[in-house]
């Protein structure tokens, strides 16, 4: 029987770029080679999409680009290619491909657009569709769409480019509102990349200033004293939530910094809970993920606050998959080694397109 091939999407016009390497390392050296053939396609900072045909090691530094075997590729969105378009001496070839696993975080990845290109290619991809990854990633969305199911958020407001000429009197009020401290964060942006802190009006509006760097539009939100929880969910009609995880980070909050280059954040599986109150964060991550309409694999991130309030900050449809990462981590821990956990993220991929069709 011939393996299923099924092609790595990695790194991409994103902040993220660099984690997306380090994720895909992970995922290609714990793919069953016995059941798949990897077909590995990087995606420079500027958008160039190539073809990698060499040694896995190279992707995780970025030396991946420079290997002169790389030829350039585009994903047809034609279903009659169902694959790669390579181009090399000026001829183009197809490379067939039956399933994609687009490791890309943040924008550009993880936000719906390469679910789109896949969705018009009519090829099997891992993880959320093209609907539910943009609505996940922009967190104004996200507020907006748990609020309406019930499911607690920190009370936050939203700042628009367009309001940069009454920016002073925007802050003012939304510091009136909810209360220093605040925190400020571009609406679409991920691993905390432009996340600040801000104590006074002189913090906050440097702080969306510098958060309309990465989008052109700014979330608010009040600050939530309390613990940091996480829970992996996987699956697709009927998906499950793993145990609950901590995270008790090495700086004053989990940005960019203390997930992937300072040492300190200690990450904690399980978390020391009650045994309910373990439960209702589960069944809350298992909401929110419906609510969203997720599939495949999400990360859903949590506050338990001094008032012991279960208060829901984010859900990843691309969560990190790096060795130190929470959601493998999570899923090892209910038995789920990462080779086991990939393939099944590969075949239900595959098993729900099947249906679909």
């Amino acid at each position: 029987m011939s393996k299923i091939r099924v092609a790595v999407l990695f790194g991409g016009a994103s902040s993220e770029h660099d984690i997306s390497l380090k994720s895909a390392t992970h995922v290609i050296q714990n793919i069953p080679t016995d059941k798949y053939e990897v077909i590995c396609v990087g995606i420079t900072k500027k958008g160039r999409w190539l073809y990698y045909p060499g040694d896995v090691a190279a992707i995780a530094t970025g030396e991946w680009e420079r290997n002169p075997d790389c030829t350039s590729t585009v994903l047809s969105p034609d279903p009659i290619h169902k694959g790669l378009i390579t181009i090399e001496n000026g001829t183009a070839s197809v490379k067939k491909i039956d399933v994609v696993f687009p490791v890309l975080h943040g924008r550009n990845g993880e936000d719906g657009t390469i679910q789109g290109l896949l969705d018009l290619a009519k090829i099997p991809y891992v993880g959320c569709g093209l609907l539910a990854s943009a609505a996940c990633m922009d967190k104004a969305v996200t507020h907006t769409i748990l609020d309406y199911n019930g499911i607690h958020t920190a009370k936050w407001r939203m700042i628009l480019d367009r309001e940069m000429n009454v920016l002073t009197e925007k802050c003012r009020e939304i510091a009136a509102s909810l209360g220093y401290p605040l925190f400020v964060k571009p609406a679409n942006a991920g691993s905390s990349i432009g996340v600040s802190r801000a104590d006074n009006e002189e913090q906050l509006l440097e702080g969306v200033k510098a958060a309309f760097a990465h989008d052109d539009k700014v979330i608010v939100e009040e600050c939530i004293n309390g613990r940091e929880l996480e829970v992996a969910v996987f699956g697709y009609d009927a998906p499950f939530a793993s145990f609950v995880g901590e995270i008790s980070s090495c700086k004053e909050f989990y940005d960019f910094d203390a997930k992937y280059v300072l040492d300190g954040s200690q990450l904690s599986i399980p978390a020391e809970l009650p045994l309910e109150k373990g439960r209702e964060i589960q069944a809350i991550a298992l909401k929110a993920y419906k609510a969203m309409g997720c599939k495949g694999l999400s990360r859903v991130d949590f506050f338990l606050s001094d008032k012991d309030e279960i208060i829901l900050n984010e859900i990843n449809t691309m969560p990190g998959f790096t060795d130190i990462s929470m959601y493998p981590k999570l899923m090892r821990h209910l038995g789920m080694k990462p080779s086991y956990l990939i393939d099944k993220l590969i075949e239900q991929a595959i098993d729900n397109n099947d249906r679909a069709c």
